[in-house]
């Protein structure tokens, strides 16, 4: 068993199949097959479900993909380290976003980071939910989370450092007759509202006020967070969202409102408490700089 055979192992489990994996790889398909054969000859036990459908992990592989994820992880760091001592800043850096952090401040911190580190890739991975943000880098798919939660985040196995946090506001259409200012909670009454899927923190927001009696109706519901603005600027209806889709919004000609009483969203970066590459190492300690200097 070897790195090679590990890499493959979970290019098929991240592609959810063989044949996209081979593709991601720019490898023919019956050399990866024949690859993850050998592994599993090495290991005396089958990885994958093969079915008309694609593949499932077995028991095995679901319990390889921890172990495979940190033994290709660590490979990265100790060669990443190696340059970083021969003064070479090259590397790449995987970091997993919840939207609306995606926005600001992720946006802000990748071009900073840019500015000290040109030569570092960064890949930003979408996740819709806090959960799905925080199973990813448990994973170790990436090295770095940005999420946000109405909630205090508390993760033993994680290092965690909270942001900022973010207000909720009403986006609609410009030609809203809305007064200026702020709305009350239940002046949202009647609204169509565009909404993200379950256990985000508009949606946990839009259920709170339907709690308390706030008449809303949920005309779209969608997974695909920039998609909400379009909706609302062709009159679709409004939308609850943070206030870093704010600037973005009024660039689109929509309106901003204030809601009352206010509600927030913290914004939190986490990591595994394993070693990381020299790369997430060194934006971890600029966003650590950067808080201590504000």
């Amino acid at each position: 068993m070897d790195s090679r055979q590990l890499g493959y192992f979970l290019a098929v489990v991240d592609q959810e199949g063989f044949v996209r994996a081979a593709e991601h790889l720019h490898l023919a398909q019956p050399s990866l097959s024949q690859a993850i054969r050998a592994l599993e000859r090495q290991l005396d036990t089958p990885l994958f479900h093969r079915h008309s459908r694609g593949v499932t992990l077995t028991e095995a592989g679901r319990a390889l993909v921890g172990p495979a994820r940190q033994v290709v992880r660590d490979l990265q760091t100790a060669g990443e380290t190696i340059n970083a001592v021969k003064g070479l800043r090259h590397g790449r850096i995987d970091v997993v976003s919840m939207p609306s952090p995606a926005i600001a401040p992720l946006s802000d911190l990748i071009s900073d980071f840019g500015r000290r580190a040109p030569a570092v890739t960064v890949n930003v991975v979408a996740a819709a939910t806090a959960e799905r943000t925080l199973e990813i880098v448990h994973s170790g798919s990436c090295e770095i989370g940005v999420l946000g939660t109405p909630y205090p985040l508390h993760d033993a196995n994680l290092t965690t450092r909270r942001l900022r946090s973010q207000r909720f506001v009403l986006i609609t259409s410009g030609n809203d007759d809305s007064p200026e200012g702020t709305l009350r909670r239940e002046e949202l009454a009647g609204r169509r509202l565009i909404v993200g899927p379950r256990g985000t923190g508009m949606r946990l927001l839009i259920e709170e006020m339907r709690s308390h009696g706030v008449d809303l109706s949920v005309v779209v519901e969608t997974e695909h967070r920039e998609q909400v603005l379009t909706l609302v600027a062709n009159g679709v209806g409004s939308a609850v969202l943070t206030d870093g889709w704010a600037s973005v919004a009024r660039r689109m000609g929509l309106r901003v409102l204030d809601l009352e009483p206010p509600a927030h969203l913290d914004l939190w970066m986490v990591t595994r408490q394993a070693p990381i590459t020299p790369a997430a190492q060194e934006f971890w300690d600029m966003v650590a700089q950067d808080d201590q200097s504000t």
